[in-house]
């Protein structure tokens, strides 16, 4: 699977140590990104004061959007390794529960063994019987 495929498709599986290196990767590369632009263009200094800069409100808007279609992308490639729909990620949306609820399901909890309706396994795994 692509970079592209794996960050901006929800089709398909991914292993739980995929979803948490590409989440916390992209979430820090955005994160010191924004820190780095805001310090350059003197956004901070400029929120400090009061102001707010267009132009880093546009590159921060973008940033969270782009990070927030990854987030579901990988979570829905977790939900499917799990054997469930991808619109199991509207669980998020019940306060506490529903966090806690996908944090274990997709963070912690290993992914179907072998291939399942969603595609193979991302392990390589292959349960069918006589199959090397």
């Amino acid at each position: 699977m692509s970079i592209t495929e794996t960050l901006f498709s929800a089709q398909g599986r991914i292993r739980r140590r995929d979803y948490w290196l590409w989440s916390i990767g992209m979430s820090l590369v955005c994160s010191v990104g924004i820190g780095v632009f805001g310090g350059a263009t003197g956004a901070f200094g400029a929120m400090e004061r009061g102001e707010f800069p267009p132009l880093f409100g546009l590159v921060y808007t973008v940033c969270v959007i782009v990070l927030t279609w990854i987030s579901v992308c990988l979570i829905a490639k977790r939900w499917h390794d799990r054997d469930k729909s991808g619109w199991m990620y509207l669980i998020l949306f019940i306060p506490i529960i529903g966090g806690l609820w996908t944090l274990i399901e997709c963070g912690f909890l290993d992914g179907t063994q072998g291939p399942n309706r969603y595609g193979p396994s991302p392990k390589g795994i292959n349960d069918q019987p006589g199959v090397f």
